[in-house]
């Protein structure tokens, strides 16, 4: 079993690494790649070529030649290791129905500062976390039960708008804890976010169910009010903020919620 899986995600990606690797790119490279063994590994050619080596074989590699291949082989694992774990072992997109405005690193600030009287629900996520993939259908859900006029869900993908990520403090590390990350918006401003960061900069577990969104964020309250807002028209003034109590952040290891 433990050789079979891998044999079926490489076949299933075969789609996938045909049409990356005709880039003319990939081709150059597997070109150059190839042309440097010929020309290290097959005689006459190396035997023109200067050598290290303590036998004066010219044909095999010297210890500094090993060491260059070596680093650069760990480099290339640890640059394309999240693209090849996507090729082989991602999940399928959510496409499904959703009432959810997408934003990118500048229509973000511009809309939450666009009419302060809406409160926004905005979650950051990334392509290749498990966990957004997972929260996806449920978050599409929340908007299609909760979404008005006073009352709106947006996404941004903080893997791509990597200043985004800084700006609203969400790590992007492969090991993070804070993807996805749903961040509560009213005036403009934020009022609160789950996961919690704790005093040391990590991470509070929690746990992303519908149940748990719903309850933390007072979802129930929020519709009502901004309905309330929606029937009332425009001459009302800028809403004040729910008073939302957050949770107490511990300051040592944190336990999932029941």
């Amino acid at each position: 079993m433990a050789v079979l899986a891998p044999l079926i995600a490489l076949v299933y990606s075969v789609p996938r690494l045909s049409r990356w690797l005709a880039r003319p790119y990939y081709l150059l490279s597997a070109l150059l790649s190839a042309a440097f063994l010929l020309v290290r590994k097959l005689p006459p050619l190396c035997h023109t070529l200067p050598t290290q080596r303590e036998d004066g074989n010219p044909c095999d590699f010297d210890w500094r030649e090993v060491e260059i291949l070596m680093f650069l082989s760990a480099i290339v694992m640890m640059k394309n290791r999240r693209s090849m774990f996507l090729m082989t072992c991602k999940p399928p997109l959510y496409m499904g129905p959703e009432y959810i405005k997408y934003f990118n690193d500048k229509t973000i600030d511009e809309e939450l500062e666009r009419d302060k009287r809406v409160t926004w629900i905005v979650e950051f996520f990334a392509n290749w976390s498990n966990d957004c993939q997972s929260f996806a259908p449920i978050y599409a859900d929340l908007s299609l039960k909760y979404n008005c006029t006073g009352l709106n869900f947006g996404k941004v993908d903080v893997g791509r708008y990597t200043d985004v990520s800084t700006r609203y403090k969400v790590s992007t590390s492969p090991l993070t804890k804070q993807l996805p990350t749903l961040i509560l918006f009213q005036g403009g401003k934020e009022v609160m976010r789950r996961p919690q960061i704790d005093k040391k900069g990590r991470a509070v577990s929690w746990t992303f169910s519908e149940e748990n969104v719903i309850r933390e964020f007072s979802l129930n309250e929020l519709y009502q009010r901004a309905k309330k807002l929606s029937k009332a028209g425009d001459n009302i003034p800028e809403e004040q903020p729910v008073a939302l109590t957050p949770t107490a952040v511990p300051d040592g290891e944190s336990k999932k919620d029941k």
